[in-house]
């Protein structure tokens, strides 16, 4: 687990892989039952933490502008995480499925205790943060933010993420 300072409130995050109750969370999730409450991200879809940073900020400021498109502060995090306008889409698309093995927990302004708990519901091994870059699929990522390969002769994917997501409301 490592936290973040993140526009005046911490993120922290865990990154889990060999997950095995991955349908039991989205359920409970989709049932507004996940407690404490999370978001759950795709790790194979995230090269870094940079762009995750970006998508809390984003996050942040919709809540203190009490402007959230989705229901939560943790959906809010995922959706704009996606770089798409579509809610249901993006939250398919980078929130975790009913297979998903690997997976990156986020929580704002957590406790230890709560960050103790979330590693309790999660079913899978915890490991450093720093695997994620090795870990990405990059093919996987490429098409789902349509990142060409010409792009990425002059950003790295992480920007190139972190760049649609900044812009997605001004497009």
């Amino acid at each position: 687990m490592k936290e973040y300072q993140v526009n005046g409130s911490t993120l922290s995050l865990s990154l889990f892989t060999d997950v095995t109750n991955s349908k039991e969370l989205l359920d409970s999730m989709q049932m507004g039952k996940l407690e404490p409450e999370v978001a759950l991200l795709n790790a194979s879809l995230i090269p870094d933490i940079f762009p995750i940073l970006a998508a809390a900020h984003k996050a942040l400021m919709a809540k203190s502008r009490e402007s959230l498109t989705t229901r939560t502060l943790h959906s809010e995090l995922v959706y704009n995480f996606s770089g798409s306008k579509h809610i249901s889409e993006s939250l398919k698309r980078c929130g975790i499925s009913a297979t998903t093995t690997y997976i990156l927990a986020a929580r704002f302004c957590a406790t230890q205790d709560e960050m103790e708990q979330i590693g309790k519901i999660i079913h899978g091994k915890e490991i450093d943060l720093g695997e994620l870059q090795a870990r990405a699929n990059e093919a996987q990522i490429q098409k789902h933010y349509k990142i060409t390969s010409q792009e990425l002769t002059i950003s790295s994917l992480s920007d190139a993420i972190t760049c649609r997501i900044a812009c997605r409301d001004a497009l």
